[in-house]
């Protein structure tokens, strides 16, 4: 097991050398809703098309509860080691499985959540202005999809600039509120627009394939909506720290309220989605609703904002390892170009990403199955059976193993999904039709 002390800074009187750690509880809220609400809860009752009423309620109310439990785990391990912060996700992996191992279990994981999640955002964010514009203008010259994706896309490249975590706490913020806010338009909207002429809940028709990698996707699409495990050592690394008032209080009091709020935006917009529209379900379901067109367009914008606070918070991490290691293994000096051109790039590469491949619904079973799995449901399991060494058979080792079991099965299952599907889609897409 690796040692700690040679990689990771020592609490100094609840500091980190060169690093702010002033945030409350209540930033650990909005930090953990601006990071999981957002691109996954609107896919969520096309999610339900695909699985139908039991097993959509059951897959969405296991992930919510496996999830919760694993964050706590993450919480409790980030001070596991006296006077020793495990500041970042990969931090924790070295510590557990060594230099070597840590760092190729981890990093590849995490990196595929926060890049996944900043492609996705850059859809989002494209997919929605382009129904705001053309909810508030429909007569206007429509633009393809790919345009609006490029002008969302234009935002983070300002906002890439801002320093870290800490710099982004009022865009955080406004995330948060915009999230709880269109999940309640769309709810709601749903719930007066009531079940559709013919709605069915029955499965689509199709072969037993189809349907199988149908379900497979969406349970992809519910692993996607519970990915904030990749950042939250990283938040919880803004908090400060004292032997009597250590993080994990504030960071999971500030946790619980985040899946609360998660909770009040998750399971209505899924089930009330599922209800008024069907098997015919958008995979983005504000795009199905229509009506009125002000909510609609006031909803999308919402969606937005909210996905650029998203985008910073998922990108900020990767920000800190980019100039890390350039400056430390390329002797790269700090400073505002080194800042311009390495975050500049990484936005760029996610931008062109999301412009080859914008499909909403199966990006998210893709991604959801093949990194967010791994992160949010086992890998914590993992870490903490190292660390803690339960004794076998007792509680906790059944509930880590079990959640392991869970998690694998699930990525197994919705990788498979998701890329049959991106695949698929890939084969008729035109992108400037």
């Amino acid at each position: 097991m690796g040692s700690p002390s040679v990689v990771l800074p020592k609490v100094v009187d609840g500091e980190k050398e060169g690093t702010a750690r002033r945030a409350k509880w209540w930033y650990v809220t909005f930090h953990n809703v601006t990071a999981m609400v957002g691109a996954g809860v609107l896919s969520l009752p096309y999610a339900m098309a695909h699985l139908g009423w039991g097993p959509g309620i059951v897959a969405l109310l296991v992930s919510w509860c496996i999830t919760l439990y694993t964050l706590r785990l993450l919480i409790e391990l980030h001070e596991c080691v006296p006077g020793v912060r495990f500041d970042r996700y990969r931090d924790l992996g070295v510590h557990a499985l060594g230099p070597r191992l840590g760092l190729w279990v981890v990093v590849p994981q995490q990196l595929i959540v926060q890049l996944g999640c900043d492609v996705v955002y850059m859809v989002t964010g494209g997919n929605c202005l382009q129904k705001f514009a053309e909810s508030v203008c429909p007569g206007c010259t429509r633009l393809h999809q790919s345009y609006w994706i490029c002008i969302f896309g234009s935002s983070q490249f300002l906002l890439s600039q801002l320093r870290d975590l800490n710099s982004i706490t009022a865009i955080s913020l406004a995330a948060a509120v915009m999230s709880l806010s269109y999940s309640t338009i769309s709810w709601a909207a749903c719930l007066a627009k009531g079940p559709v002429a013919g709605v069915s809940y029955a499965y689509k028709a199709g072969t037993a394939a189809d349907s199988v990698f149908r379900v497979c996707s969406a349970l992809g699409q519910v692993a996607f909506a519970f990915a904030g495990h990749g950042v939250v050592l990283e938040i919880q690394a803004t908090i400060p720290s004292t032997p009597t008032k250590p993080s994990k209080v504030p960071m999971w009091k500030g946790t619980v309220a985040a899946y609360m709020v998660t909770a009040a935006c998750y399971f209505p917009v899924a089930f009330i989605g599922y209800w008024t529209f069907g098997q015919d379900v958008s995979d983005n379901v504000l795009v199905a609703l229509e009506r009125p067109p002000w909510l609609v367009a006031a909803a999308n914008m919402m969606v937005v904002i909210h996905v650029v606070g998203s985008y910073q918070v998922y990108a900020m991490p990767i920000f800190e390892s980019m100039e890390t290691f350039l400056t430390t293994r390329f002797r790269v000096p700090p400073g505002l170009l080194l800042r311009l051109v390495a975050r500049s790039t990484y936005v760029a590469f996610t931008l062109f990403v999301a412009v080859t491949f914008p499909f909403f619904g199966d990006l998210l079973g893709f991604f959801g199955g093949f990194g967010f799995t791994p992160t949010s449901f086992f890998l914590p399991c993992i870490l903490w059976l190292k660390i803690k060494k339960p004794r076998r058979f007792s509680a906790p080792w059944f509930a880590n193993w079990g959640c392991i079991v869970v998690g694998v099965l699930l990525m197994l299952v919705s990788t498979m999904g998701g890329l049959r599907s991106i695949i698929q889609d890939a084969s008729t897409f035109q992108f400037y039709s």
